[in-house]
C-alpha cells in the first residue's frame, strides 16, 4: 500500500514540527549542494528555524552570493525609467557620502577641525601620518638611488668614450708624426743633393778658361856683360 499524501499545511504538534524541520533542511542542503556540484552553479541557501536559529549553505561565499543577488535584481528593476532613476539617485548620494568623508578626512590630516576628536583618534592619525611620511621618504630614497644609478653608469659610458677618442687623437698624432717626418725628409735630401749639385755646376762655370801665367827665365850671369838687362815678362794668354 502507498505512502499517502502529505497535505502542505502548518503542523500543530510542535515535536512533529521540529522533526519535519530537521529532515526537510537536511534534505533541501543536501540537494543544494548537488545542483551546485552537479550543474556548475553558484548556490546559496539561508534557513531561519521558528527559534531564530540560522542554518546556511553556500558553494562559494555567502557574501559574494548576496552581493551577486543584489546586483542582479538592481540591474532586473533598471528596465523601467523610474527604477534607472532611483538606482543613479542612490548611487549619487552614496558617491556624495563617500565625496564629504575623504573630504573631511583631507581636512583633519592637514591639521583642520580637530576639535571633536579624541585623544586615541589623533593618535591614530599621527600614526598614519608617520606611515604615509615614511612611505614617501622610501619612495624618495629609491628614486635618488636609481637616478644615481643612472648617473654613475652614463658617467661609466662618458668615460669609455673618452678613453677611445684619445686613443684615436694618439693614434691620429702619430700618423701624422710619420708622415711629417717622411715628407720633410724626403725634401731635406733633395735640398742637400740640390745644394751640391749647385756648388759643383757654380765651380765649373765660374771661369771655363782660366788665364795661363807664363815667365822667362833668366839668363846667366856672363851673358849680362854682353846684353843688355832684360826684365821679366810675363805673357798672359
Amino acid at each position: 500500500m502507498g505512502r499517502g499524501k502529505i497535505v502542505i499545511r502548518r503542523i500543530d504538534n510542535s515535536t512533529s514540527r521540529q522533526v519535519t524541520f530537521s529532515k526537510r533542511r537536511s534534505g533541501l542542503l543536501k540537494k543544494a549542494k548537488e545542483l551546485a556540484i552537479l550543474c556548475d552553479a553558484e548556490v546559496g541557501v539561508m534557513i531561519f528555524s521558528s527559534t531564530g536559529k540560522l542554518h546556511e549553505f553556500s558553494n562559494t561565499s555567502m557574501k559574494s552570493v548576496i552581493d551577486r543577488y543584489h546586483k542582479a535584481k538592481d540591474e532586473q528593476q533598471m528596465t523601467t525609467p523610474i527604477s534607472e532613476v532611483r538606482f543613479w539617485q542612490r548611487e549619487a548620494a552614496m558617491l556624495k557620502q563617500q565625496l564629504q568623508s575623504l573630504q573631511e578626512n583631507h581636512r583633519r590630516m592637514m591639521g583642520e577641525e580637530l576639535s571633536g576628536l579624541s585623544v586615541k583618534d589623533l593618535q591614530g592619525m599621527e600614526s598614519q601620518l608617520e606611515m604615509s611620511l615614511r612611505g614617501i621618504r622610501m619612495k624618495k630614497d629609491q628614486l635618488l638611488f636609481e637616478e644615481i644609478e643612472e648617473l654613475s653608469r652614463k658617467g661609466n659610458l662618458i668615460h669609455h668614450e673618452n678613453v677611445e677618442l684619445c686613443k684615436k687623437v694618439t693614434q691620429i698624432r702619430e700618423e701624422n708624426t710619420e708622415l711629417y717626418n717622411k715628407i720633410y725628409g724626403i725634401r731635406d735630401g733633395e735640398a742637400a743633393n740640390r745644394n751640391v749639385f749647385l756648388t759643383n755646376g757654380s765651380s765649373m762655370r765660374e771661369d771655363p778658361h782660366p788665364p795661363i801665367h807664363l815667365q822667362l827665365s833668366q839668363p846667366d850671369q856672363h851673358d849680362a856683360t854682353d846684353q843688355a838687362p832684360l826684365h821679366s815678362t810675363n805673357l798672359g794668354l
